[in-house]
Protein backbone atom coordinates (compact mmCIF):
# COMPACT_ATOMS: atom_id res chain seq x y z
CA UNK A 1 0.00 0.00 0.00
CA UNK A 2 1.28 3.45 -0.91
CA UNK A 3 2.07 5.52 2.16
CA UNK A 4 3.33 8.81 0.79
CA UNK A 5 1.42 11.26 -1.36
CA UNK A 6 3.91 10.73 -4.16
CA UNK A 7 3.47 6.96 -4.04
CA UNK A 8 -0.33 7.30 -4.03
CA UNK A 9 -0.18 9.55 -7.09
CA UNK A 10 2.16 7.14 -8.90
CA UNK A 11 -0.23 4.29 -8.12
CA UNK A 12 -3.14 6.30 -9.57
CA UNK A 13 -1.13 7.11 -12.66
CA UNK A 14 -0.09 3.49 -13.08
CA UNK A 15 -3.73 2.34 -12.92
CA UNK A 16 -4.79 4.97 -15.45
CA UNK A 17 -1.93 4.12 -17.82
CA UNK A 18 -2.63 0.39 -17.45
CA UNK A 19 -6.22 0.86 -18.62
CA UNK A 20 -5.09 3.02 -21.53
CA UNK A 21 -2.42 0.51 -22.60
CA UNK A 22 -4.87 -2.35 -22.25
CA UNK A 23 -7.29 -0.60 -24.59
CA UNK A 24 -4.61 0.15 -27.18
CA UNK A 25 -3.28 -3.42 -27.05
CA UNK A 26 -6.81 -4.76 -27.53
CA UNK A 27 -7.30 -2.51 -30.55
CA UNK A 28 -4.11 -3.81 -32.11
CA UNK A 29 -5.09 -7.43 -31.50
CA UNK A 30 -8.54 -6.81 -32.99
CA UNK A 31 -7.01 -5.44 -36.20
CA UNK A 32 -4.65 -8.41 -36.47
CA UNK A 33 -7.49 -10.89 -35.86
CA UNK A 34 -9.59 -9.18 -38.54
CA UNK A 35 -6.82 -9.75 -41.09
CA UNK A 36 -6.33 -13.36 -39.96
CA UNK A 37 -10.04 -14.15 -40.24
CA UNK A 38 -10.16 -12.76 -43.79
CA UNK A 39 -7.09 -14.81 -44.71
CA UNK A 40 -8.76 -17.93 -43.32
CA UNK A 41 -11.84 -17.20 -45.45
CA UNK A 42 -9.61 -16.88 -48.51
CA UNK A 43 -10.66 -13.27 -49.16
CA UNK A 44 -7.44 -11.83 -50.57
CA UNK A 45 -8.78 -8.36 -51.41
CA UNK A 46 -10.50 -7.96 -48.04
CA UNK A 47 -7.43 -9.20 -46.22
CA UNK A 48 -5.22 -6.75 -48.12
CA UNK A 49 -7.50 -3.84 -47.20
CA UNK A 50 -7.65 -4.92 -43.56
CA UNK A 51 -3.86 -5.28 -43.56
CA UNK A 52 -3.46 -1.72 -44.85
CA UNK A 53 -5.57 -0.44 -41.96
CA UNK A 54 -3.80 -2.70 -39.44
CA UNK A 55 -0.24 -1.63 -40.27
CA UNK A 56 -0.47 1.89 -38.80
CA UNK A 57 -2.11 0.51 -35.65
CA UNK A 58 0.67 -2.06 -35.24
CA UNK A 59 3.36 0.57 -35.85
CA UNK A 60 1.77 2.94 -33.33
CA UNK A 61 1.69 0.17 -30.73
CA UNK A 62 5.40 -0.40 -31.25
CA UNK A 63 6.20 3.31 -31.05
CA UNK A 64 4.23 3.65 -27.82
CA UNK A 65 6.06 0.70 -26.31
CA UNK A 66 3.02 -1.56 -26.02
CA UNK A 67 4.76 -4.26 -28.03
CA UNK A 68 8.39 -4.63 -28.99
CA UNK A 69 9.34 -3.26 -32.41
CA UNK A 70 10.50 -6.70 -33.54
CA UNK A 71 7.16 -8.24 -32.58
CA UNK A 72 5.37 -5.57 -34.60
CA UNK A 73 7.63 -6.24 -37.57
CA UNK A 74 7.06 -9.98 -37.21
CA UNK A 75 3.27 -9.52 -37.22
CA UNK A 76 3.40 -7.35 -40.33
CA UNK A 77 5.77 -9.69 -42.15
CA UNK A 78 3.82 -12.84 -41.42
CA UNK A 79 0.45 -11.33 -42.28
CA UNK A 80 1.80 -9.92 -45.54
CA UNK A 81 3.35 -13.27 -46.46
CA UNK A 82 0.06 -15.05 -45.79
CA UNK A 83 -1.83 -12.55 -47.95
CA UNK A 84 0.65 -12.99 -50.81
CA UNK A 85 0.32 -16.78 -50.53
CA UNK A 86 -3.44 -16.64 -51.18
Amino acid sequence: MANSAQARKRARQADKRHLHNQSRRSTMRTHVKRVVSLIDEGNKEGAAEAFKSAVPVIDRSANEGLVHKNKAARHKSRLNAQIKAL
